[in-house]
Formats: structure tokens, sequence, C-alpha cells
């Protein structure tokens, strides 16, 4: 019994003992920070989004274990979410953001509201109609995020944000993982120089979609500025997209015969409008004329008011929209949400990510054709499609 005793003191007082208790509060700051970051899966959400840093993507394994890695991790995502099922989290994600505010911001909304509601407008103020229509976004968001019915919307998503910012997470992994498999990234894309034996720049290491690894000038060495001209040329090509179609689809329609727009050519439109008697109708509809007439400086007014919002919204970034209670799950680049992917397709990973391929190449394809249309333009002083015609014609 004595010695039974003297072995229970023992134990008692190395439990009160310093070393014993210092090691006893590591292992459950530890274990309370492996639990808190396993939950919320949110530390490496940035790096998978981004890609990692160039210092480090030079010591990267190879892409099959890192997708093996990834895929591991979203299994264990997996067995957590059957262990503790949480279906009000579900519930959060789709009822965080506001109808009205979805709405307000999406791109939709303008295409209906600009046929529409516009033709009220119009009969209602007259010429008028144009600066209001322009400032109709801007303003209206304002107004909307700084009643309190905006507040309310506000505390909606950040009420909703763990469950929100747990589920962008797990896109994030799922995304990554379908990157790790696909042909278009990693070290074994496909680059510009094919199978040609070639020293690429160590910068560019397939994370971004479209890189096949030319930069012969060097301009993309630092990663802020590799970031920065992504963002630019994904802008310049979405406008490039758009333009070359608005330049070639007037022209091309009157072609046919299907309309008559009195002059389809795009570089002449503003002239021939300026100097005639016929209003420049939008969509041809009589009496819709959004800045005719009005003269170079009001509709150049407009456009600055019109463009202000957006530009405003990309330079605060993706929290913008939400005074509105509008959340938006993506990135500056791919915003998504209702606004900007009201069908969800980015919710298939691997889609997702081809699409951005396929987007950033046809960018690119219309950057260059839109160079050719000003190029021609100055030379010939025709449009692109007589251009067109006149090549087949001589071939």
């Amino acid at each position: 019994m004595a010695v039974v005793r003297a072995r229970r003191l023992d134990a008692l007082s190395a439990r009160r003992s310093p070393h014993f208790l210092s090691r006893v509060v590591v292992v459950v700051v530890v274990e309370r920070t492996r639990r808190t970051m396993h939950a919320r899966a949110v530390t490496c959400a940035p790096f998978i989004a981004r890609g990692w840093p160039s210092h480090l993507s030079r010591a990267r394994s190879s892409p099959r274990r890192r997708a093996a890695r990834i895929e591991s991790r979203a299994q264990d995502a997996e067995n957590d979410a059957e262990t503790n099922p949480n279906d009000d989290a579900n519930d959060d994600i789709t009822n965080a953001s506001s109808a009205l505010g979805d709405v307000i911001s999406s791109p939709l909304f303008y295409v209906t509201f600009g046929v529409a509601g516009g033709v009220i407008l119009v009969q209602k103020l007259g010429e008028n109609a144009a600066f209001a229509l322009s400032a109709f976004p801007i303003v209206g968001l304002t107004l909307i995020s700084k009643t309190d019915f905006g507040a309310k919307l506000q505390q909606n998503i950040e009420d909703k944000r763990p469950a929100l910012e747990a589920d962008k997470a797990r896109k994030e992994i799922e995304r990554a993982a379908a990157r790790a498999k696909s042909t278009f990234y990693g070290e074994d894309r496909v680059k510009f120089l094919g199978d040609v034996d070639f020293d690429y720049p160590a910068y560019l290491d397939g994370s971004l979609c479209g890189d096949v690894g030319f930069d012969p000038l060097g301009f993309s060495k630092d990663p802020k500025d590799l970031a920065k001209y992504r963002e630019f040329e994904l802008l310049h090509g979405r406008w490039a997209m758009l333009g070359v179609v608005g330049a070639a689809l007037p022209e091309f329609l009157q072609t046919l015969g299907v309309v008559d727009l009195g002059e389809p050519i795009w570089w002449k439109v503003a002239a021939w409008y300026m100097r005639s008697d016929i209003e420049l109708n939008y969509l041809g509809m009589s009496g819709f004329h959004i800045a005719g007439g009005s003269g170079i400086a009001i509709i150049a007014v407009c456009q600055l008011v019109l463009m202000g919002g957006p530009e405003y919204a990309r330079k605060v970034g993706i929290e913008s929209l939400v005074p509105v209670g509008v959340w938006l799950p993506g990135d500056a680049d791919y915003p998504g949400g209702a606004p900007f992917d009201p069908f969800k397709f980015s919710d298939n990973a691997e889609e997702f990510e081809k699409q951005k391929v396929m987007e950033i190449k046809h960018g690119r394809l219309a950057m260059v054709a839109m160079a050719g249309v000003f190029a021609q333009a100055f030379i010939t002083r025709s449009g692109c499609v007589e251009n067109v015609l006149q090549a087949l014609g001589a071939a």
C-alpha cells in the first residue's frame, strides 16, 4: 500500500510540474488550431485561387502528386461533412444574396431594362433619359446601400459569411484538382514552341489559364506585374470580343439585306449620323435615341457616368456589392454569383477551368482581329466585312 500511495503521489506531482503543464497546453493549442483550419479550409484558398508564388513554384512536385494531395484533402472534407452534417450551412449559401441586389447588379438586367424600361423613360424624359439611364446603376445601388434595408442585406451576408467562405474554399479545392489533371495547366502543358527544347521562364509555371510560357521581354518577372498584366489581358480580350462583333455584325446584316441601317460601317456611323437628320435610334426603335442628337459632349458624359460605376467596383474589389446584399463567390477576374453566372456554369470545376482557357484564347484572337480591323479601316477606308468579301473574291 505504501508503494502504491508513493506512485500516486509521484504521478500527481508530475502532473503539477511546469513541464507537464506546458506539454498539455501545447497539445491543446495544436489540436484546436488543427480543427479550426480544417473546418474552415480558408487559409489555403488564396494560394489555390491565384497559384503558388513564383519562388515556391520552382520546388513544386509533379502535377500527379499535387492532384493526389488535393484529392486527399477533398476526401477528408467530405468525410467531415458526413460525420458532422450541416444542412443549415447549405441554406445559408443558397439564401445569402438578395434577389433585388442580384437583379440590379446583373448585366442581364440592363439588357432587358434597356429595351423595356428605357422606352418608357425616353417617352417621359426625352433627351434627358440619356443621363438618367447611364446614372441609374451606380446611383440605384448607392441609394440601396445607404438605407436600413441595405444594412439588413449586408448583415445577412455577414451572418452567413463562414458558410459562404467554406463553400468558396471547397470549390477552389475542386478547381485546383481539375487544373492538376488538365493538360492546359501545369509543367506538362503545351507551350508556344511545342516540343522544341527551350528555356521557358520559371515564373510562368502553368498555374494561369492560357499560360504557354510566352514572355520574351520578361514583363512578368515580378509576381505583382504578372497579376496586373493578366487582369489587363483579360479585360482587353473581353472588350475585343465585343468590339469585333459590334464592328462586323451590322455590316454583315446589311450586306445580307436583313436590315437597312443607313451606314453600317463601324467607323463611319458616328460622323454619318451627326451630319444627317436621321435619329440614332437604339435597336432601331423610333424615338428611343439614348444619346442621338445630344452631341458628343453629352455622349461622353453619359459614357463616363456609365463606366464609372463598374470601374470603381473593380478598384474596390470583390466585396464591392456586399453593401447591397450581393455575394460574389469568385475573384476579381471571375466574380461568379447570380449577376455574372446566373446559370451556374462554374459549378462544374473541370468545365470551368476549360472555359477559362477557351475565353483567354478567344480574347487573344479577338485582340489580333480588332487590330486588323483598325489597320484595314485606315488603309482601305472600307468596312471589315467588305474587306473579307474582297479577299474571298480575289482568291
